[in-house]
């Protein structure tokens, strides 16, 4: 399959540079680094304890879940302190637990695989997926306006946005595979998503790309809105699962025993969160995306019913199956090993966030 580099939107190439060097570097030194690590320790095994010892902090990248922590006091109850991060998105995060600057991050169904293929060993402590997930997806296919695209069989000999270690790399194989398109048949340029606001629809309207992942919220909108005029639009990908998220943490930090009790009371307390964005979604709209990030309502809108309608499930079978679904759609396209999902779970955290949830309160 041919892959190219892109040629990057206008401002990003010192950003891009240094995030494609940071992967390309995990990644070449992922099994030294995994020599270095050792088993995991018994602390995994073991139960979650009870209580958190004082001056415990978990330093927790998630800006929504923030917000929902602090509009609600909840980060006032908690009996440990969270050090909250603006650091989203996979590859970040996995730069960051690298650095010892993170200990908890949110992300898809790639960055937790992909942490460790970079030799980071992580565990999935949380999932959670779309209640209505037969009828929506979470990504669509941006088609640049003049790549003459109109059905997904028009892929075949374009230029596609690919990043290995994103959610986004796994929908373009699956969507090749289910378009019957040989992956020598199209061009891969990789991109990751995550070095700027709006790099792949900026390389979609330069011209840069003919086809990208775009999120299925204010990104596609916005997206139509600005250059629909001059034939851009979106396509649905092919009916596969695209709408899972992780909670995922370092083992290093779940081998903590302190951390580990703190984790089990933020997981709690997430799900109960999901569940209160699910029926508060006009509340996270005009606080946190009008008021804190300062877009107008209507976009607000958009980005709070997208989070919504979420479900956290009590068990892990479904999401160890998604899970992976990821790993072996994109292994053999990485020439990484292939992992065996369920290791890629904590299941002493399963059901403790779904119960929350359910529950709409703190579980005992």
């Amino acid at each position: 399959m041919a892959r190219t580099t892109p040629r990057w939107p206008a401002g990003s190439g010192t950003l891009a540079a240094v995030v494609v060097a940071s992967s390309a570097l995990l990644l070449a030194f992922a099994p030294a680094r995994r020599t270095a690590v050792a088993a995991p320790s018994a602390a995994l095994a073991a139960p979650i304890p009870d209580r958190v010892p004082p001056g415990v902090v978990l330093r927790v990248g998630d800006p929504v879940t923030r917000w929902v922590f602090e509009h609600n006091g909840w980060d006032k109850q908690l009996p440990f302190r969270i050090q909250w991060a603006e650091i989203t998105g996979g590859p970040d995060v996995t730069e960051a637990f690298h650095a010892g600057v993170l200990e908890v991050g949110f992300g898809a169904s790639v960055p937790p695989i992909h942490a460790v293929w970079a030799g980071i060993p992580v565990r999935i402590i949380a999932f959670r997926e779309y209640a209505d997930r037969t009828r929506r997806h979470a990504w669509v296919f941006g088609i640049a306006p003049k790549a003459g695209i109109h059905t997904l069989a028009g892929l075949r000999g374009k230029r596609i946005a690919f990043s290995p270690s994103q959610v986004q790399g796994q929908i373009v194989i699956d969507t090749l595979k289910a378009a019957g398109i040989p992956r020598d048949q199209v061009t891969l340029v990789e991109l990751p998503s995550s070095i700027g606001g709006d790099v792949y629809t900026n390389a979609l309207a330069s011209g840069a790309i003919d086809a990208a992942p775009i999120r299925n919220d204010l990104v596609a909108q916005r997206y139509v809105r600005d250059y629909g005029a001059r034939g851009a639009h979106i396509l649905q990908h092919a009916p596969f699962r695209d709408d899972g998220g992780n909670i995922y943490v370092p083992e290093k930090v779940l081998a903590d025993p302190g951390k580990a009790a703190a984790l089990r009371i933020f997981i709690q307390y997430w799900g109960r969160g999901q569940a209160w964005i699910n029926t508060h979604t006009e509340a996270l709209a005009r606080g946190y995306y009008a008021g804190k990030r300062g877009l107008p309502l209507a976009d607000a809108r958009v980005l709070a019913n997208y989070t919504a309608n979420v479900a956290i499930p009590d068990k892990w079978d479904g999401a160890i199956a998604y899970e992976q679904a990821a790993i072996d759609t994109l292994a053999p396209e990485t020439k990484r090993p292939r992992l065996d999902a369920a290791t890629l779970f904590d299941r002493r955290f399963e059901g403790i966030a779904g119960a929350a949830a359910a529950a709409k309160g703190i579980a005992p």
